[in-house]
Order: C-alpha cells, then sequence, then structure tokens
C-alpha cells in the first residue's frame, strides 16, 4: 500500500525551489496522485489534465499534412506530449523545458508518464527556456538544425497570458514576439496555448494581429477538490 505522502525530490533551479510529489486522497479512490510545484505554488496535478491533454488535441486537429515537427513548450508531468504522440502523424516531438530536474524527472521515470515519452523514439527533450527559443528565428528550437521551421507549436508554461511562471515572460505576449515565433511555423502552421481562465479578448484580438485565424476554446472539467465544474482555455491560431 502506498503512503499517503511522500516528496520524491526536491531541487534548486533558476526559477526557486521545485518538487516532485506524490500523495493519496482516500476518498477520491486507489490512485496515486503527482504534484508539481514550484516554491508554495502549485505548478501542476494529475487530478487535473483534461485540459492539458485538450491543448494537443485541438492544436494538432487544426494542422494540416502528415510528417509533423512539433514542439511542446512545457513537459510539466507530460500530459501534453504523451496525447501529441498518440496523433501517428508526428515525426517528431521536440519538448522544450528550462527547468533540467523537470527533464531529468521523466528520464529517469520518477514520474508516470516518463516511461511512454521515453519508449517513443518520436520523442526528444530539448533543455532551454522556450520563450528564449521562440523570439530567436535564426536559432530556434531544434539546438541540431537552426532555424527549422514547424507544423504546431504547443504552450503550456504561464498561468494565462496575463499570469506569468516568471515576470520575465511577460515580454513574450506582444506582437512583435508572437510574430518571431510563427516565424518558426511552416504555412498554415498552428500554435496552440493553454490557459487557466476563460477566454480573454485583449489577448485574443493580440493573437489576431499575428495569425489570421484565432479561436478559443473553453475546456471543462470536473474538479472533485472543489467539488464542481472547473474550466481552462485552450487558443488555437493557424498560420
Amino acid at each position: 500500500m502506498s503512503l499517503l505522502f511522500e516528496e520524491i525530490d526536491s531541487q534548486s533551479s533558476p526559477l526557486g525551489e521545485i518538487s516532485l510529489r506524490r500523495r493519496r486522497i482516500p476518498a477520491f479512490g486507489d490512485r496515486d496522485i503527482y504534484e508539481v510545484k514550484l516554491g508554495e505554488e502549485f505548478l501542476m496535478s494529475s487530478m487535473f489534465v483534461e485540459a492539458e491533454e485538450a491543448l494537443a488535441t485541438l492544436g494538432l486537429a487544426a494542422t494540416e499534412g502528415d510528417r509533423l515537427d512539433v514542439v511542446v513548450g512545457g513537459l510539466g508531468l507530460g500530459y501534453t506530449a504523451v496525447a501529441a504522440l498518440k496523433d501517428q502523424r508526428i515525426a517528431e516531438l521536440l519538448v522544450v523545458d528550462a527547468i533540467d530536474t523537470v527533464i531529468h524527472w521523466h528520464k529517469s521515470e520518477q514520474v508516470p508518464l516518463g516511461k511512454m515519452l521515453n519508449a517513443d523514439p518520436r520523442n526528444r527533450y530539448v533543455l532551454g527556456s522556450f520563450f528564449d527559443l521562440a523570439t530567436d528565428p535564426a536559432t530556434g528550437f531544434d539546438p541540431d538544425k537552426p532555424g527549422r521551421k514547424f507544423d504546431a507549436i504547443l504552450l503550456d508554461i504561464d498561468h494565462s497570458p496575463t499570469e506569468f511562471l516568471n515576470a520575465a515572460n511577460a515580454g513574450f505576449y506582444t506582437p512583435v514576439n508572437l510574430g518571431l515565433m510563427a516565424e518558426q511555423l511552416k504555412d498554415r502552421g498552428v500554435f496552440a496555448m493553454w490557459s487557466q481562465n476563460l477566454p480573454e479578448a485583449p489577448f485574443e484580438a493580440l493573437l489576431a494581429e499575428v495569425f489570421p485565424s484565432v479561436e478559443s476554446h473553453v475546456i471543462k472539467f470536473y474538479n472533485p477538490l472543489q467539488n464542481r465544474e472547473s474550466t481552462n482555455t485552450v487558443y488555437v491560431c493557424v498560420k
């Protein structure tokens, strides 16, 4: 029988102390719940993954063609990456994360989905700041192929376009920097992004300055902690 609570790992990072925990809540059944915290802030829980998976399915549903090259910004617990790899059209998936500890958790299979990601030859981890790579099209996301273009870029790092994991990320959400990222998309390429909030009209307008097609999808899911329905948003934009 599993312990009701265990801290699996805790390491310093450029953003502060980051920890991986596993807990059981008997009222929610016979399952382990994995959590990632940065300092005292919760970043991810395996209790709530519907919207992270929808980021992949909605983003790739809007993507045309075969042999897709895709970037996932933000590894988390791996749910977006695993959902993306269910699409058999993907030729290669680059998962970009700025925290080497998070990548290590997956490579060493300390998190449940690490084994699935490691077993899929289409998956590759890239250690680096998504926002730095996104705004440098000459170098881009692939350290082995500078200037490479992609069919889709799926982003799940900040809490929303106005609530940032790191204050330095705020500069990304401008027409100029979103445009630099869009240069790394192929024609008809897709940019999709997760947000914990309902659609925000100012951000939709900002996206429309860069992309001719912008759609906002509200993802609804049951929140057992609050015993009510919760919502997130997935923005899907086509170049």
